[in-house]
Order: structure tokens, then sequence, then C-alpha cells
């Protein structure tokens, strides 16, 4: 007689989750490229990809909040149809395991919509400090329907709701014509003493960075600023304090949603200067461009967090751009280092942090995934696993997302395995999924094929589409130790199949019967 305990505790057998309880260590280790120099995709504990850009990471009271510009429902530069997504928040406690927290406001709304979408310029870069006079989380993001280029927001908490405020004023281009290109990407920081600044882009002099002091809540500026802290086309400002002199980070050229773009800095005794010259850093960014420097103080160590958008190939949506982030690096005498865009790096562990560690494993055998686009017209992709004990195969979730607007559903269907791992016969269960139940950015799509399995079955994955135009896609890993496991592809419409070295990642649940 069947263990009914033990069976329930076995729901699944395309992953396995081992929760371990350990000490805290002093340090964690945070990945941001495979050992092939591949950009790595971070998942959300929920196992969509994280969708949040070109904002910034803060530390509020033990938490990382990742905070940025969502492209999921599509949302592309210059493309007057495309909806505006939003903008997201994600936390964790060791950068490592991200959680999505959701909208910091709801954009769906149509203001939202007339501010934001792709009729104009667009909405971007989310920036939140915490003002501890007014005990309120302050948002600034960058928008170009009015004269000042930027919008506040406040909340009680750092994920939000977040309430629009008045509109804030600054001291350039003050008297430009509205929903124009007059200020752009921007930081916040707060000085030791909880003086608030705001380092903006001014495009009117052609991307020149103004640094000005804001009001004592953070929600508007008092005038007082220094213009051209660089000669002009720079971008993406960050800026931050260390011991004792004032830096500022910076896109060195501009230039949009690239791939590579430099990064230099500048330093200072005082917020309004006078800065040095310029020293370049990095001439590529590590493959994308500057976003934020974030100050973290972690016990009794302090760390200048440097991030860069791994920009998609100056892609108009960029769902599937990754990340970069690294502490910088100084010499005795305060100088940044130059980048060594590190594949991982240590990072320090709180010592309050709950020492829990989440170690993942899946039958696709890899835990480095990066996304491929391919599944339309007769390129199909195929998965073989295993039922290791019968029952009823409840649940099926693959990783899927699409690009540039595929004209066909995107078909999920289980079939029996041949000897050679690839599908044989009919479908045992097909699922139509709709444009509409996929997203732009890589997400868990779930289907329910609830049909009965025979212990050690061998059973397929198939993934296809008639799509012409377009295409859908998936993450994909190396397969490491998994032998039968025998990822597939096919060229001709499913009529055959070749083996391939690159897994899907999947997830499938058996509710057990019997072992």
């Amino acid at each position: 007689m069947p263990n009914k305990t033990i069976s329930l505790l076995k729901l699944l057998f395309a992953i396995f989750i081992l929760t371990v309880i350990i000490k805290p260590a002093s340090a964690q280790i945070i990945k941001n490229f495979d050992s092939k120099g591949r950009q790595l995709i971070r998942f959300s504990t929920t196992g969509d990809a994280v969708d949040a850009h070109d904002g910034e990471i803060a530390y509020f009271d033990g938490q990382y909040f990742l905070y940025g510009t969502s492209y999921d429902c599509g949302f592309q530069w210059g493309n007057k149809g495309a909806p505006f997504c939003g903008f997201k928040v994600y936390s964790s406690t060791d950068m490592n395991n991200w959680t999505d927290r959701g909208y910091l406001f709801n954009a769906k709304t149509e203001v939202w919509q007339s501010r934001c979408d792709g009729k104009t310029y667009g909405c971007f870069r989310p920036h939140v400090v915490y003002n501890k006079r007014t005990k309120l989380y302050v948002l600034w993001i960058n928008v170009y329907d009015n004269v000042v280029g930027y919008r506040v927001f406040t909340s009680k908490t750092p994920v939000g709701p977040f309430t629009e405020v008045a509109e804030p004023k600054l001291a350039v281009n003050s008297t430009m014509p509205a929903a124009g290109l007059n200020n752009g990407d921007h930081d916040t920081f707060i000085d030791d003493d909880g003086t608030a600044y705001l380092a903006y882009t001014d495009w009117r002099t052609d991307g020149t960075i103004v640094i000005e002091k804001l009001s004592d809540d953070y929600l508007t500026g008092t005038g007082e600023h220094i213009k051209a802290v660089t000669k002009g086309r720079t971008e993406a400002p960050g800026m931050f304090k260390r011991k004792g002199t004032y830096y500022i980070v910076y896109s060195d050229p501009n230039c949009g949603y690239c791939s590579g773009t430099g990064t230099s800095y500048k330093t200072a005794k005082s917020p309004l200067g006078p800065w040095s010259e310029g020293i370049k850093i990095s001439d590529n960014s590590c493959g994308g461009q500057p976003s934020f420097v974030s100050t973290i103080k972690i016990n009794s160590e302090t760390v200048y967090l440097y991030g860069s958008d791994l920009w998609n190939n100056a892609a108009k949506n960029e769902a599937l751009a990754n990340y970069y982030w690294a502490p910088l690096s100084f010499t005795d005498d305060g100088a940044i280092k130059p980048l060594n865009c590190l594949e991982t790096y240590a990072y320090p562990r709180p010592v309050n942090g709950k020492g829990k560690l989440i170690v993942r494993g899946s039958r696709s055998g890899s835990e480095s995934y990066s996304l491929t686009c391919d599944i339309a017209g007769v390129k199909q992709r195929a998965q073989r696993f295993k039922a290791y004990w019968a029952g009823t195969l409840t649940r099926l979730t693959v990783i899927a997302f699409k690009n540039n607007n595929p004209d066909a559903d995107l078909n999920l269907s289980v079939y029996k395995a041949d000897k050679d791992g690839h599908p044989s016969g009919d479908a045992l269960f097909t699922k139509a999924l709709k444009d509409g139940d996929i997203g732009w950015s890589a997400k868990r799509i779930v289907v329910n094929p609830n049909i009965k399995v025979a212990r050690n079955s061998k059973l397929v994955i198939v993934l296809s589409s008639a799509a012409t135009t377009g295409c859908y896609g998936v993450a994909l890993g190396d397969m490491v130790n998994l032998p039968g496991a025998n990822p597939a592809i096919s060229t001709d419409g499913g009529k055959s199949f070749t083996d391939d070295s690159h897994t899907l990642k999947f997830e499938a649940f058996v509710k057990a019967g019997s072992r």
C-alpha cells in the first residue's frame, strides 16, 4: 500500500527544491555572466524573468529593492500604438532571490497612458529615496509630457503604492515648451546631513549634466544648482559620496538603448562643484549602459554598487535586457579603478540575515539560462522528461515570451517519447496559448494537462507555432549531468527532430498515485 504522505510530498519530478538552513556567511556569490561570458537571466522567486530596467537598486532596512521600467506589456519606444507598462519593484535579502512586489502605481489609467505611451517619448528611470524628516519614501521619474521633465510621488513603504504630488520645479529649462526634450535621465542623492540633490541631464545643451539642491521634503528643486558638470553628449548620472569626496558617474557618450557605451566619472569636494575633469573607467560598461551607483552600508562595510543595463541590441522593446551589477573598486588615493566586468563576485551578507539559502535544481540540468526566440513556422523545440511514479500529470510550466508581434498562437503539446527521446504518435495533450496569454518578458506559462502517466514513462514537451511574422522564445540552459534529457529541435514542422544540447527551463508536476 503506497505511503500517501510521502507521495504528496513528491508532487513534482521535473524540479526539486531544497531548503538548507545555514549559518550566515560573510559573503555571497553574485553572477553576471556564465563561464562562456554569456549574459545570465535573473529570475524572480516565482520563476519569471525580472522585468525592471533603467532604474536602480536601493537598500532600506536590511532589504534590497530593485526599481525599474517594465516592458512586458509591449511598450516600444517610438511605436505610437504601444502601451506604457508602468514601473515595477522587486525585493531581496541576498541580491539573488528577487520577489516581485508589483507596480509602484497604477499605470493603466488614461492619464498615465497619455503621459507615457508610444505616442510620447516615454517614461523612465524610477529612483526612490527615504526622507527621515517626513518619514516618506520619495519617487522621482523622468517624463516628457510636461516642461520640467519629471514627476514626483510619495509612499509610506518602499514598495508603494506611490501617490503623485505637485509637479516639481527646477532651475533649468523652466521656460521651454512642454512635451519636448528638455530634461532627461536623473539620479537622486542624499548627503550625510540629509540634504538631497538631483543630478539630471539637460537635453537643451546636448546632454550636459546639472546638479540641483532639492527642498527639505525632496519634492522639488530649490534653484540652487550647477550647470554643465559634463561637456555634453552624456546622460544617466549616478551620484555618491566616499570619504568626503563626491563622485558622479555617467554614460559617456549618451546613446539610448545602446549596448556598450562608456562609463566616466568626476569628483568634487562639494555637490555643487567645482568638478574635476572626467576620467573614463570603461569603454563599454560591461556590455551595457551605466544606470546607477548605490551606496549600501552592510555591517561595517560600505559598498558602492555599480549597475549597468545590458540592453537588448537597441531593440525598441527592452523586456529581454539583462543587468550587470558589481561593486566599484578604488585606489588608495580615491580614484575609481577601471571596470573589470566580473563574471562573478563576492558580496557581503548582512549579519542579521536569516541564513536561509534556497538551492534550486531542475531536470533541465542547468541554473544558468539565456533567452532564444526562434519558435515560428517550421521551427519547433522539444524536451523529454521522465515520470518517476504513476499518477496524473497535473501541471506543466515553461518559460516563454514573444517578440515582434507573432501572428499565430504558441502551441504546447505533450507526446509519448520514442526510443530516441523524440515525440511519437498523436499528442496526448495540446494547449493553444493565445498572443494575449504571453508577455514580452520571459515568464512562466502554466498549463494543466491532467493526463494519466505510468511509472517511469518518458514524455516529450513540444512547443510550436504557425507564426509567419515574429516569434516565441524560451529560456535555454546548457545540459549538465542530465543523461537522457534529450532536448531536440525540428526545422521541418515536426516531421523529424535532431538532438540539441540546450534544455528548456520547465517544471512538471505529477500527483502521485503509487510508486
